[in-house]
């Protein structure tokens, strides 16, 4: 069908952080959760969400009860950042975008306040350099024994579909030994259309895969333990998204969404070999 492939496990990839692969010896104990986290989870917003939306959740001995840990997960609304948390016995740092933190009035305020107080981590999205900060930034809240949440798509899907992966999650993994935990986000779409704040009381589901040993996966395909090594993080990163679609449903495309948002965005249209089957 076009734009439903099978998955591909050996392209090349792209990005660089200048890490040596290495079993980190972060901090093996269960962090405590911040307590403006604990707050809208148990009292503000999670319980609101629990009943309007009647999240369930399926895997959850998966997720490491302690130590740091990379949660990868699909992305199909702003409202997978609250669910993925709300069904989560542990805190997870998300890195935000930077503009979050830097808007002014009194949404840009609310908003600044907001994120930093439930413990979200600021990066710099607009150039190269910026993303091996990020991913940096992601080793050191590892390896701080924190379960990092990040989305491989790097934005929400333009039409429920699964896209391909960037491979700074499998690189974090890489870099700091720790497990890969694939999460599936299903029904927050509907839940939370695309271009709407209004939630809808739609019923949303979380699937938690077994996690992903790095240096395991690297040895069983004779592949090099690096987190500078493109073939490694490439064919990891395809892994990760085999495992998401499995469980989510989601047909995959073997294109990064924001290469089909800018088609999109420029009036272009899908490119004929990604383009919906129901279109």
């Amino acid at each position: 069908m076009a734009g439903q492939q099978q998955l591909p496990r050996s392209n090349a990839a792209t990005h660089f952080i200048g890490h040596p692969a290495r079993k980190a010896h972060f901090v093996s104990e269960q962090q405590p959760n911040n307590k403006w986290y604990t707050f809208f989870k148990q009292v503000a917003i999670g319980p609101f969400l629990k009943l309007y939306n009647r999240p369930t959740v399926t895997g959850m001995e998966h997720m490491p009860t302690h130590g740091g840990a990379v949660v990868v997960s699909n992305h199909l609304s702003v409202f997978d950042s609250f669910y993925l948390p709300l069904l989560c016995p542990r805190q997870i740092t998300f890195l935000a975008k930077q503009e979050y933190f830097t808007g002014t009035g009194i949404v840009g305020t609310l908003q600044r306040w907001f994120f930093t107080s439930v413990g979200q981590v600021p990066i710099d999205r607009t150039n190269s350099d910026a993303a091996v900060a990020a991913i940096n930034t992601a080793i050191a809240q590892v390896e701080a024994g924190k379960l990092v949440g990040i989305y491989p798509e790097g934005t929400r899907s333009p039409d429920g579909r699964l896209y391909k992966g960037k491979t700074g999650a499998v690189r974090v993994a890489l870099a700091t030994g720790a497990p890969l935990v694939p999460v599936a986000m299903i029904g927050t779409r509907q839940a939370n259309p695309q271009g709407s704040w209004i939630l809808r009381p739609s019923k949303v589901r979380m699937v938690v895969g077994a996690p992903i040993d790095p240096v395991a996966f690297c040895a069983t395909h004779e592949l090099a333990a690096d987190p500078e090594d493109r073939a490694t993080a490439r064919a990891l990163t395809d892994e990760v998204m085999h495992r998401i679609s499995e469980m989510s449903g989601q047909p995959y495309v073997d294109v990064y969404a924001q290469q089909i948002k800018a088609s999109l965005a420029a009036g272009e249209g899908y490119p004929e070999q990604y383009r919906p089957t129901q279109q």
